[in-house]
């Protein structure tokens, strides 16, 4: 998607240890109508797929997810809580996945009377490097019982194995900018196309 490269160039960070700064406009301060173009972009790619609700993960999924919901007819938006709370109650289902950007294990968790066998599920989020975040809520989708049209993706670190590793395993990845290499020296990124 042209237009998230061209904001990613001029706007975002490359930061010692492959990490893409990007809050200016996708994870921090965010960018509504760049988000409704990424979901229309999503809704073009999976279209004539059937989805029933979308499933992200707190905290930088959850603005994408919903204006891409719009695109989708306004299906319900689920977000995977990384924390257990007092208002998550009942039965639910639970994971553990790696944070590569806050460099340690978290839980992730989904009340199981949001998430049903034979949902049909469109996975979304900001980022996908490793893909452990994702690998998540697959796993979450998998003890539903509830069937996985496609993963969206903003930004992918096409250097790192995650993506390879989704479109492996036969899952549809549609990440809008596939970066391919970045330098923290000198600020340059290469996007794949």
């Amino acid at each position: 998607m042209q237009e998230l490269e061209e904001r990613i160039v001029r706007e975002g960070t490359v930061k010692p240890g492959n990490v893409l700064k990007v809050d200016a406009f996708l994870n921090h301060q965010c960018d509504v109508g760049l988000f409704d173009h990424m979901g229309a972009a999503w809704a073009e790619h999976f279209a004539g797929k059937r989805v029933d609700k979308i499933l992200t993960i707190e905290a930088s999924g959850i603005g994408i997810a919903c204006l891409a919901a719009r695109h989708f007819g306004d299906v319900p938006v689920v977000f995977a809580k990384k924390a257990q709370s007092i208002n998550l109650d009942g039965d639910q289902y639970s994971t553990i996945v790696y944070s590569f950007t806050k460099q340690k294990e978290f839980p992730v968790i989904v009340s199981k009377k949001y998430l049903s066998a034979g949902e049909h599920v469109l996975l979304i989020d900001d980022f996908l490097a490793n893909g452990k975040a994702m690998q998540g809520l697959i796993a979450l989708c998998k003890a539903a019982g509830a069937v996985i049209e496609g993963i969206g993706i903003a930004v992918e670190k096409g250097f790192q194995d995650g993506g390879e590793t989704l479109r492996a395993e036969g899952y549809d990845v549609d990440s809008l900018a596939i970066v391919d290499s970045m330098d923290a020296d000198t600020g340059s990124i290469t996007f794949r196309h």
